[in-house]
Parts: structure tokens; C-alpha cells; sequence
């Protein structure tokens, strides 16, 4: 059996700031990206990595990202598309054929952990469709045009992360078939997941086990930050 990580990276955080994008900032002496990977890298359910960054970063990420850290499992750096949807689907072109499972995972991540890892990848392996999902703490609102018009029962709502793992035919061609509709807008899609749901399979919920942050914001990266050196320091 042949399991892959797709690591996302080719967003040009322009919400977060700043001239560097969030997933080359420094964290703990090396680029955040560098920490996603491990992650997988260190992972016995995974075993090859693909890397999918803007054309602009592609050098860097060779030379700053994976090169010093010595990742042997990394086998491609995936030139990303214009789109989040499109960068996914040419990072999972670019996987071998023999691929029977994929853990799709945002390259700006880092603290996964490897439990939740195997977790999720197990679960993909028994019902072909599993991701790491938060249940929602906060009640939440239906607004229409600044008003409430309803309010939704928060025991039936998760907040969906990564990594969302699949049978690898499964997920690539639902992306190839979203891909070939591109142009009509309906056929964009919120995460992964929403393309395997749209064609009728069920996605099982795997409740994270311990952090799982995304940095969208600097406070996040500090987050990180602490969360990483906590771990070196018990390590």
C-alpha cells in the first residue's frame, strides 16, 4: 500500500501580511513549512511527500525548506495554480500512479500531530474519505442582509481542517471532473471534502487530539511559536 502527504503551500497570504508569505516565516529558527513537513515525514503512514508552492517560491522551497532538514521522503516540489482547487489538483497529478491513499494538508499547519495523522489516515483507509474536523464551541448565526434569521444547533456543526485524506482515484478524479466544470461557479469548492460529498460518498469526522492550529494572523504564528518550543523543551 503506497500513502502520500499533499502539502499545500501556494498561497500568497495576503490576509496575513507582510511581504514573505506566512508559510516561509520564521518559526523557531526555520521556515514554517519546514515544521508541517516533518510532521509527515515522521509519520509510518505516510510514505512519499509532495510540496505544492507558487512558481515565485519554488527555488527557496527546495533550497530553504526541505534541502537543510534532510527530508527523504519529500519527491516533488509542484509548480501550484491560481486557485487553492488548482494547485491541489496539479499537486495530486503529480503523485505516482501506485498511490492508493492521500492526506491533503495546508502547508500552513505545522503542529498536526503524528495521532491525529494516522488517525485520519486509517479512517481514510477503512471508508475512503475522512478529515480532521473541530466541533464548534460557539453558537453561530444565519445572517441575511445584517440580521439573524436563525440560529443553528452547534451539536450537528464542525469546523473542517486538514489533513482530509481519500483514496487517492477517488479524490483525483473528482478534482479532474471539478476541473473540467470550471467554469461554472457552482463547481468551486470550500475544501476537499465538498468534492467528494457532492458526489454522494460520505466523509467520516475524525475529532483532533490536540492542537491543530492554521496561522492566518501573527498572534497564530506566536501561537505556534510556543506550541513548538513546548515541544522541543519535552522532547
Amino acid at each position: 500500500m503506497s500513502r502520500a502527504a499533499l502539502i499545500v503551500a501556494a498561497g500568497s497570504s495576503t490576509r496575513f501580511g507582510g511581504e514573505i508569505p506566512k508559510q516561509f516565516r520564521e518559526v523557531c529558527g526555520r521556515p514554517l513549512l519546514s515544521w508541517t513537513i516533518s510532521r509527515f515525514e515522521e509519520s509510518a503512514f505516510i510514505d512519499n511527500i509532495a510540496v505544492v508552492v507558487s512558481e515565485e517560491y519554488l527555488l527557496y522551497t527546495s533550497e530553504e525548506v526541505i534541502d537543510p532538514f534532510g527530508f527523504a521522503k519529500v519527491s516533488k516540489i509542484v509548480i501550484g495554480g491560481e486557485s487553492r482547487q488548482e494547485s491541489v489538483l496539479k499537486g495530486l497529478e503529480a503523485l505516482p500512479l501506485s498511490t492508493d491513499f492521500v492526506a491533503i494538508h495546508d502547508g500552513a499547519r505545522p503542529v498536526i500531530s503524528l495521532t491525529d495523522i494516522e488517525r485520519v489516515m486509517k479512517a481514510a483507509q477503512s471508508d475512503r474519505a475522512a478529515i480532521i474536523a473541530q466541533p464548534m464551541s460557539d453558537t453561530v448565526k444565519r445572517v441575511e442582509q445584517g440580521f439573524i434569521i436563525a440560529t443553528l444547533d452547534r451539536s450537528r456543526l464542525y469546523q473542517a481542517q486538514t489533513p482530509q485524506a481519500f483514496q487517492y482515484d477517488l479524490i483525483l478524479q473528482a478534482h479532474r471532473d471539478a476541473a473540467a466544470a470550471a467554469r461554472d461557479e457552482s463547481t468551486s469548492a470550500t475544501d476537499d471534502a465538498d468534492l467528494i460529498e457532492r458526489r454522494g460518498f460520505k466523509v467520516k469526522i475524525i475529532e483532533p487530539g490536540s492542537s491543530n492550529i492554521k496561522v492566518t494572523s501573527q498572534n497564530d504564528l506566536l501561537v505556534v511559536e510556543s506550541l513548538i518550543s513546548r515541544e522541543a523543551g519535552d522532547s
